[in-house]
């Protein structure tokens, strides 16, 4: 297999070392070591010092790319001129220490919306997401948990499924690029082309594995995805240790952190390993563990890209200080609608928890898992968490996030139970992705970020854990989204400005059409019957002020 990846390899210290990269991509610079070193990965640690305009100045982690070269991957979000200097901790290596250069940055001319508007930032409201330059964000995110195993092979099986999901409208990928769950971290599975992502006994890391995992993470940027980046499954941590836990996160900051990325420092992260004999230990180790890491991590990061953990639950629940996440991710259960509840009340409590910051539903109810969870569940998942206030929502199928072949599906987990069998590309066809996606386009249309809950805006009390419950959000005196589901006779709305003049549509969240209703005639007290769409099933109300 050739490699090739989308940037520009230059040598430190060579000739031509003037360059020019466009904003926001990424070029990588090699170092040639003068000395041989028994152990490259822990025994060499490189930074590259680059400068640039308006007194920036970045400490880059470099990373040890195989045999005797070091790699530092820059990018500059401000435009202008560079300058850079490698500073090694083997001093008298002269292939490595002291190598200078320069660059500059130019705007980007391309029509990537990660490359045009910047790596993910926290808005000042601490509740959506946004890029650098301020654009607003919504989350939808796919997840490919074993996406960078040879079980999804490149370039056919990665790039159809890429493709997939662009067009359908996804824009974030869940991927693990280290040790992977439902394994142990030498089960077969989970290799690729380059084999495991450790050496045996996690001596060291194999940089064979991750030069295959570049080509993968490079596409899915260049297809306009934001990978989250999950260093590994949080039962490792015990395996490892922390200190080379925190080796590893630095190689994948220097190998990835040049990139529009977020970091998730682990899957289940408190999840003592399936046949632990002593779990409680292990869960209070790990947590112990991945706060430790989680500041090392904010702390080393040059280009501070957001930080959270995969919980069983709640992200706060898996650190001893949650002011080191950036954004609070959970996990709600497979359990079908039964989950549903439950999902609704873990979104409120994480929402309403101070200090704010913005809450994604990571894992839920992936779409055919067990042999269920289908479409209706699917949408269920998605419109009560953004109805709740998440920042998006991420979907998962199952057959996509372990990379089930149609000949060799994936088998049994450690506790000797299997998943389901549906192969990735089945999988991915499932109805429940397209319809996910089709209501973060349906929200992508309006100021989503400025939605807030009003439930005095419908008639009749309403219970909020449950799964059938009429839920409204909107701005008041310009717009009001209702989501309907599975209503026989429709509710009233409330509350209507008679100065107002609004219109009203249905948006059909299973094919994404939208029927016209027209003027909306409030009676004196502001109340306004909801006329029946027609086919029962669930649906969006979209009221609107019509233009003045």
């Amino acid at each position: 297999m050739v490699l090739a990846l989308a940037f520009m390899v230059v040598q430190a210290g060579g000739k031509d070392m003037e360059i020019s990269i466009q904003q926001n991509c990424v070029t990588e610079v090699s170092f040639y070591s003068t000395k041989i070193y028994a152990d490259p990965w822990l025994d060499v640690s490189l930074d590259v010092i680059v400068r640039g305009p308006d007194g920036l100045t970045l400490r880059v982690p470099a990373f040890w790319a195989g045999d005797n070269r070091w790699a530092a991957r820059v990018s500059g979000e401000r435009i202008g001129a560079y300058t850079y200097e490698s500073v090694c901790s083997q001093t008298d290596d002269a292939g490595l220490h002291g190598k200078t250069g320069k660059f500059t940055v130019v705007p980007y001319r391309g029509k990537n919306l990660l490359k045009k508007h910047g790596r993910l930032c926290v808005a000042d409201d601490k509740r959506h997401f946004e890029h650098a330059d301020g654009t607003p964000f919504f989350w939808i995110g796919d997840t490919w948990w074993m996406g960078f195993t040879e079980r999804l092979d490149w370039p056919h099986g990665f790039r159809a499924l890429t493709a997939d999901r662009v067009a359908k409208g996804f824009n974030v990928i869940q991927i693990v690029a280290g040790p992977l769950p439902d394994m142990d971290a030498w089960d077969p599975r989970g290799k690729n082309e380059g084999g495991f992502p450790f050496t045996e006994g996690f001596h060291s890391v194999n940089p064979s594995f991750f030069d295959f995992a570049d080509v993968k993470l490079a596409h899915l940027v260049d297809a306009g995805l934001m990978p989250c980046i999950v260093g590994m499954w949080g039962y490792y941590l015990p395996q490892l240790g922390v200190e080379k836990v925190k080796h590893f996160w630095r190689y994948l900051i220097a190998r990835y952190g040049a990139y529009p990325v977020v970091w998730c420092l682990a899957g289940e992260g408190t999840m003592p390993y399936y046949l632990s004999k002593t779990p409680k230990e292990d869960a209070a180790l790990q947590k112990r563990g991945w706060t430790e890491v989680a500041a090392y991590v904010r702390a080393i990061d040059p280009y501070h890209n957001l930080v959270t953990i995969h919980p069983s639950r709640r992200g706060r629940e898996v650190v001893e200080d949650s002011s080191l996440l950036d954004f609070e991710m959970l996990q709600t259960g497979h359990s079908d609608i039964h989950d549903i509840p439950g999902s609704i009340q873990t979104v409120c409590e994480a929402v309403a928890t101070e200090p704010r910051m913005p809450v994604i539903i990571g894992e839920v109810n992936y779409e055919g898992i067990l042999g269920r969870c289908g479409p209706h569940v699917q949408r269920l998942s998605f419109y009560t968490a953004v109805f709740n206030g998440t920042a998006g929502h991420t979907y998962g199928a199952n057959g996509i996030w372990q990379v089930n072949r149609p000949s060799e599906p994936y088998g049994p987990s450690p506790h000797g139970r299997s998943w389901g069998d549906t192969p990735w590309d089945e999988a991915a066809a499932l109805p429940g992705g397209k319809q996910v996606a089709l209501g973060a386009a349906l929200f992508s249309r309006f100021p989503w970020w400025r939605l807030e809950k009003h439930p005095e805006w419908i008639e009749g009390k309403q219970d909020e854990n449950d799964p059938y419950a009429v839920r409204c959000i909107g701005i008041p005196r310009r717009l009001r989204l209702v989501y309907l589901p599975w209503k026989w006779n429709m509710p009233a709305l409330l509350g209507l400005e008679q100065e107002i003049s609004y219109t009203a549509s249905f948006f059909d969240p299973i094919t994404g059409g939208r029927r016209e209703i027209g003027p909306v005639q409030p009676d004196a007290d502001g109340r306004w019957q909801i006329p029946m769409p027609g086919e029962v099933h669930d649906w969006i109300l979209i009221v609107e002020a019509a233009p003045l």
